[in-house]
């Protein structure tokens, strides 16, 4: 697929958006994404029974969380986006290394350029399904 000039920016800069966010994350600072998120924000993960609703209920979330995430490094793989006008889905596989330890997952993450500033809107993450050999 080839993607015009101002997808190419879109893409990158969302692209960047969730790479800072992430490192923020792994250095047990949860704000990177809290800053990048809508007020009305969605989001789900395997470890909560429920689906979390806003930007308030998903900082009192992130805050049990501060300082306890600890990442040496990760890979983004396979990002994947699709948009139209000013929504973008960004969809990727996930690799963190901890302590030798590795760690897969799945992300979606929604995102809406609200009076010209990118807002996740929706996050969703998942395990990636581990084929026992």
């Amino acid at each position: 697929m080839v993607k015009n000039k101002t997808e190419n920016e879109i893409t990158n800069t969302l692209l960047a958006l969730e790479v800072a966010a992430l490192e923020r994350w792994g250095k047990g600072d949860p704000y990177g994404f809290l800053e990048i998120s809508d007020k009305d924000v969605v989001y789900f993960d395997p470890f909560i029974e429920s689906r979390i609703d806003g930007l308030e209920n998903l900082t009192a979330h992130y805050e049990k969380l501060k300082g306890q995430i600890s990442i040496d490094h990760f890979d983004i793989l396979n990002p994947c986006f699709q948009g139209i006008n000013n929504i973008y889905v960004l969809t990727y596989n996930f690799v963190s290394f901890t302590n030798g330890k590795e760690s897969k997952w799945n992300c979606t993450e929604v995102y809406e350029n609200k009076e010209g500033e990118w807002k996740i809107i929706q996050t969703h993450w998942s395990f990636t399904m581990v084929n026992e050999g």
